[in-house]
């Protein structure tokens, strides 16, 4: 009998009870192309299942990486071939306004590869994160290196956290996501100390 899941997973019981594997891999790659899924949640339902011996947590979270990474690439395609056209006459369906586009592109712009990597545990910019770097510019090798990195440090957080934390994985969440709000406003002010020297140096310079 599968374990009954806690607080805001409770609704993902029957997509997981009766699809298993593909509800983990379907909704995980369709999140990461822009499409509002709760992949991260599915995720970590998936683990406390695992954790049940409902289902493997090695498959769980090899085919969630894959799925990841997957979607992301069509993400960093639909942004290439697209561009900023495509994002605003389109992305208003997927939550993706013109006006959150052009705010979370100038972050990537700033910050570079480690918000591929970062990006991945921030809901809005885990699902713009593909398409932004398409747009871009970035070289997709780069992309899909730190893509692939940030993925498996998602993966690996939240797949093993929920195996462990089973029913109190609510309360674990929680704990986390404070703690990444502090850690991204820490970036934040480091990104605009280091904007800042460098606009003063300029200044100097001239």
């Amino acid at each position: 009998m599968a374990p009954p899941l806690p607080g805001p997973l409770a609704h993902l019981a029957p997509l997981l009870g009766h699809y298993g594997y593909w509800a983990v891999g379907a909704v995980v790659f369709v999140e990461d192309f822009g499409i509002p899924a709760p992949g991260e949640t599915v995720l970590i339902a998936a683990g406390i299942y695992a954790g049940a011996g409902r289902l493997d947590i090695v498959a769980v979270a090899v085919l969630a990486f894959a799925a990841a990474v997957a979607g992301d690439n069509v993400g960093y395609l639909i942004g290439r071939t697209g561009g900023r056209a495509f994002v605003h006459r389109w992305g208003r369906y997927v939550l993706l306004t013109p006006e959150r586009f052009h705010r979370a592109e100038e972050f990537f712009t700033r910050n570079g590869a480690k918000i591929v990597v970062l990006a991945r545990f921030v809901e809005g910019l885990r699902q713009a994160n593909g398409i932004i770097a398409g747009t871009s510019g970035m070289p997709w090798r780069r992309f899909l290196v730190f893509n692939a990195l940030g993925a498996a440090l998602w993966v690996g957080l939240w797949a093993t956290a929920a195996y462990l934390a089973g029913s109190h994985i609510t309360a674990l969440y929680d704990e986390i996501t404070r703690y990444q709000l502090y850690a991204l406003i820490a970036l934040g002010v480091l990104a605009a100390a280091f904007t800042g020297r460098h606009l003063l140096r300029r200044r100097h310079r001239n």
